[in-house]
């Protein structure tokens, strides 16, 4: 009797731990369940974040588009509140809000609310800067170091007066390059974030530095190609503005040529019909280099153009020149100039140097060079009394096999790999090698020459030329 009590007992609690036992098996699955519902919303989360950043980064997408996706994405990932970007200025010395999210707490020190409506906070947030090294926002880029605030946080206490329960803070980095920073929180009654949610963060930030990054190298190489095609724009502009052909006059015979050192030039040469007899040939230098000296260049050509008509003295037109531009030009800047005006009639040249570099000349007689080498000021330098006082005409005389050779200062001081010039007298040899020839043969062996001496180096400064040979 008593075996069948035992017995009896026994089967009663086994059947009783058995259906325990299912319970618990059926509670862990359940638990399983929820955990893998879980981790599979999360992955969906992170994934679409993912794929929002990566649309933002398309080459059709406005520019603001990808910090906001950051921004947006981040919050529906980990379920936040709240959150901001804070990108780090050109210099990297201080951090801007990029996107700041309806809902999010000021992560830097504002003044206290005492009242103030939450529109105005948010309007405040998105004025606020913060130097990098202050604060949390300020702290967590200099020190390279994510920052998760937790509800037993002491840092957090700030923030408890927006209703924050907890946040993430997370520079963002790459390659070196200090970008930014992104913050989120948790506040009211949602639960605050958990140790796990912080390895999530801390994956999109370091997704968010990525695609900034890559944002940042396709708007410079976008910034880039337009640069280069309005440079190849204004190439072709200045291209334009340079003689196509040389002048025909009876008894000359001239040929000119510019090669810019970058896109643009600060050279200049033109050929200036001044009635049926006379001709003008102008060569100039503009101080400094790039688009400030194209743009100064192409104002002289226009003057110089207007003033020159039907005008024999060069040094009158000069003059005239100098009082145009002068008020015009800015004080870190000036025009070398050397202005010719060629007399089918005679075999006489007036010439007037600003400041040029001292034309040569080529005498047949004796094969020898030498300088023309009258006084002058550069343009732009004097507004008129000392200018006009030192710019006066120069007469020459050419005979047949004669010829003007006016350069500009790229030509001799071309530099090769070593840093050596091309020089004067390298010059004089182009020439004297090659005078038997027409006007083009003379700038075509100078122009040779100088290329074969600089090698595969880019030119140090604009090459400009112009051969005027007696007939």
């Amino acid at each position: 009797m008593l075996a069948e009590i035992i017995l009896s007992t026994a089967l009663v609690a086994t059947a009783a731990w058995s259906v325990m036992a299912a319970r618990l098996h059926r509670r862990q699955i359940t638990d399983l369940m929820r955990e893998k519902v879980k981790i599979q919303t999360e992955e969906r989360r992170v994934f679409d974040f993912l794929h929002g950043i990566g649309e933002a980064l398309k080459d059709d997408a406005h520019a603001g588009d990808l910090d906001g996706r950051i921004v947006e994405g981040a919050l529906r990932t980990l379920e936040a509140d709240g959150g901001a970007l804070y990108l780090t200025n050109k210099n990297g010395t201080a951090l801007h809000p990029s996107y700041v999210s309806k809902g999010s707490p000021p992560f830097v020190e504002l003044p206290k609310p005492n009242g103030t409506a939450p529109t105005s906070i948010h309007a405040q947030i998105r004025l606020q800067a913060v130097k990098v090294g202050e604060g949390l926002i300020g702290f967590a880029l200099s020190e390279n170091s994510a920052i998760s605030l937790l509800p037993t946080d002491a840092r957090l206490e700030r923030l408890l007066a927006y209703g924050v329960n907890s946040a993430f803070i997370a520079p963002l980095i790459y390659a070196g390059q200090n970008l930014g920073v992104l913050a989120l929180a948790r506040s009211g009654k949602s639960p605050p974030f958990g140790p796990g949610h912080f390895n999530t963060f801390k994956a999109l930030a370091e997704q968010s530095a990525f695609s900034l990054f890559d944002a940042f190298l396709h708007h410079e190489a976008a910034e880039k190609q337009q640069i280069e095609k309005d440079l190849n724009i204004a190439n072709e502009v200045q291209r334009i503005l340079l003689p196509s052909e040389p002048p025909v006059i009876a008894g000359f015979d001239v040929a000119g040529t510019n090669m810019p050192a970058r896109y643009v030039s600060g050279d200049y040469f033109d050929y200036i019909p001044l009635d049926e007899d006379r001709c003008g040939v102008a060569i100039a230098d503009v101080s400094g280099k790039g688009i400030p000296a194209a743009l100064l260049m192409a104002m002289t050509r226009t003057a110089l153009r207007l003033l020159a008509r039907g005008e024999g003295s060069p040094a009158d037109v000069i003059r005239r020149l100098n009082t145009q531009l002068y008020p015009d030009i800015r004080e870190d800047m000036f025009i070398s100039l050397a202005y010719v005006v060629l007399d089918r009639r005679s075999n006489e040249i007036r010439l007037v140097r600003a400041g040029h570099d001292a034309p040569l000349v080529y005498r047949a007689a004796d094969k020898s060079v030498t300088k023309v080498n009258p006084p002058g000021m550069a343009v732009g330098i004097d507004s008129g009394s000392a200018f006009n006082r030192v710019t006066n005409d120069f007469s020459l005389v050419l005979e047949p096999g004669d010829c003007l050779i006016l350069y500009t200062d790229g030509v001799t001081e071309a530099q090769d790999r070593n840093g050596d010039e091309f020089g004067l007298e390298a010059m004089i040899r182009s020439v004297q090698a090659s005078a038997s020839e027409d006007a083009a043969g003379i700038v075509q062996r100078v122009t040779s020459d100088v290329k074969a001496f600089i090698g595969d180096q880019p030119p140090h400064d604009d090459i400009t030329l112009i051969t005027i040979l007696k007939k």
